[in-house]
């Protein structure tokens, strides 16, 4: 089929013509979306893309428009909202299958449509087009923009730019969860933050192995972090509490023992968990009594409630927000304190036993990260240090702890009479963990 025969103007002449009757908002963007369905399915990116603009952009252009031009006509009644959610699931229409079928790099050139300066002139004989204009300006300007433009570029993690650039997994999280974006929109930026975490995920178990051997030239891989060389002596401190007394095995034991107990025996519980074995205890005792605190005062009318499912996740995902933000605007007094004074380890590790012990807190942890995210991004990675630290901690920690790559410590060198631990004397080993439940 060519281009033609997918035109919008011979489709769904209405949009194009302004002398015809104003159509039901709702029944023409249903046609709107149905086009952009079909289109992106059977034509070449760069037809889609001809398309898109034909529609959205090109009629604002014409000084030759005796009245609102295109799709603009539907939403002239003060419908500048409608217009917004129109041309948001259009966009997302398009980037979801592109992003399913690996043609990502066109999403770049979709976000340079807007980037029109004819747009900007004002029509001297023709309010409504600056009416019109302006909306699209507004759109521009928007949120719902600037979160269209992490789906264009590479998305490497190291990539340069903006320090958040290399986060924007969790910010694609917060994306797929907003119930007020469209759904085509919440399932790419699903699908994309996998891709981008999958990527980080095997680049390190890349990088973990490679670094370690003698016949590796430094310049074949890549140091997927920000952490240089420091990077593999904390992959291998972090990998190395396993056995008996593992993260895991120490959660599982916790699940087990804390069945039956209420919400007001579970807090007292969670607190000794959380902080059991965690190093520096100076700290841990302030950290501590803070976090106890905070949470006694939380459902204090439901103390007598036995522990259930629901319970344990709205439970855990306090602690989430009383450790990272507890409004999603600004960080909590305990990030603070303990990222001010260099622990980004032991929140990360107080982080992960929670997540360890309820999984399905995991996307209530990202999306706060992602607020965090948010709050920092304003400025400048020199006065950001200390939460890329803990962001590049989180990211290592998590990689290892909840991804289906498994990391084991592996001691190569006989250790001197030194008691002290000597981690060059041990090598990490990763390998893809096998499913037990096929």
């Amino acid at each position: 089929m060519t281009p033609n025969s997918f035109s919008i103007s011979q489709q769904y002449p209405h949009f194009v013509t302004s002398k015809s009757r104003q159509p039901n908002v709702q029944m023409a963007q249903e046609e709107v979306y149905s086009f952009f369905v079909e289109i992106v399915k059977k034509l070449s990116p760069d037809d889609v893309l001809r398309e898109f603009k034909g529609l959205f952009i090109d009629g604002l252009n014409s000084q030759s428009a005796h009245s609102i031009p295109g799709i603009y006509s539907i939403f002239l009644k003060d419908n500048e909202q409608e217009l917004s959610n129109t041309l948001k699931r259009c966009i997302y229409i398009i980037v979801n299958n592109w992003t399913t079928n690996r043609k990502d790099k066109y999403i770049q050139e979709l976000v340079n449509l807007f980037a029109n300066e004819s747009l900007k002139v004002k029509s001297k004989n023709f309010p409504d087009v600056n009416i019109c204009k302006r909306w699209l300006d507004n759109f521009i300007n928007s949120k719902d923009y600037q979160e269209l433009k992490l789906f264009a570029g590479k998305h490497d993690e190291s990539s340069k730019g903006h320090w958040a650039n290399r986060y924007t997994s969790y910010l694609l999280i917060d994306q797929s969860v907003n119930e007020n974006n469209p759904r085509e929109q919440q399932e790419a930026a699903r699908k994309l933050s996998r891709q981008i975490k999958d990527k980080f995920k095997f680049q390190l178990a890349i990088y973990i192995a490679r670094s370690q051997s003698t016949v590796s030239s430094t310049t074949r891989y890549t140091n997927p972090s920000v952490l240089g060389d420091n990077v593999l002596h904390l992959i291998k401190a972090i990998v190395l509490k396993k056995g008996v007394f593992s993260h895991e095995n120490v959660a599982n034991i916790f699940i087990k023992q804390t069945q039956e107990q209420t919400l007001e025996e579970f807090k007292i519980s969670i607190e000794k968990y959380l902080f059991f074995s965690v190093d520096n205890q100076e700290v841990v005792e302030t950290l501590r009594r803070k976090f106890v605190e905070n949470l006694s005062l939380w459902k204090k009318d439901s103390s007598q409630e036995i522990i259930t499912k629901e319970l344990l996740l709205r439970t855990c995902n306090r602690v989430i927000d009383s450790l990272t933000t507890e409004n999603g605007k600004e960080p909590s007094s305990l990030f603070i304190l303990l990222l001010t004074q260099g622990h980004s380890l032991t929140l990360v590790i107080i982080l992960l036993k929670t997540i360890l012990i309820c999984r399905n807190s995991r996307r209530h942890l990202e999306i706060r990260i992602a607020h965090l995210i948010r709050y920092y991004e304003k400025y400048p990675e020199d006065e950001c240090k200390w939460v890329i630290n803990f962001m590049e901690v989180f990211n290592i920690t998590f990689a290892i702890y909840v991804e289906n790559v498994e990391y084991n410590l592996i001691k190569v060198e006989e250790q001197s009479s030194n008691p002290q631990l000597n981690l060059d004397g041990y090598r990490v080993f990763s390998q893809m963990k096998v499913d037990r439940q096929k």
